[in-house]
Order: structure tokens, then sequence, then C-alpha cells
């Protein structure tokens, strides 16, 4: 259950990010607005960042696993 969050909150704040990119390039923002918009943008991305980490790991790990199981079956 926790790897569908993880999914549903990737994509959530990749369209939240989107939203923000918008916001920002249609310059109807102050520049107070336009800075705050910037770091919640960014404190996003760095979520994103951290989940997709998180599923490169997971993937290079089951690559591994799965080369030393080939190896493995040609041993034999």
């Amino acid at each position: 259950m926790s790897k569908e969050k993880n999914e549903i909150d990737f994509e959530e704040s990749m369209e939240k990010l989107e939203k923000i990119a918008k916001e920002l390039e249609s310059d109807k923002l102050s520049l107070n607005d336009s800075v705050k918009k910037f770091e919640e943008g960014m404190k996003i991305s760095q979520d994103c960042k951290k989940v997709l980490d998180e599923a490169e790991k997971k993937i290079t790990i089951l690559i591994d696993d799965t080369e030393k199981d080939l190896e493995v079956d040609e041993e034999d």
C-alpha cells in the first residue's frame, strides 16, 4: 500500500510542479509571490528526486539479483 501512496504522491507532485511552472511563466505574480512559488517548487522537486532515487535503488537491486540468478543457472 505504501508503494501506491508514493506513486500517487509522485504523480500529484509532478502536476503541482507543472502548475507552479505555468504560474511563474504567466508574469501575473508579484516578485514576493514568485519567490514563494519557486521555493515551493524546489521543495516538491527535492521530494520527487528522493522518490526517484529510491526507485532507482530498488531497480538496481532487482537487476543485480536477476544477474546473480542467471549466473547461478549458467553454472548448473
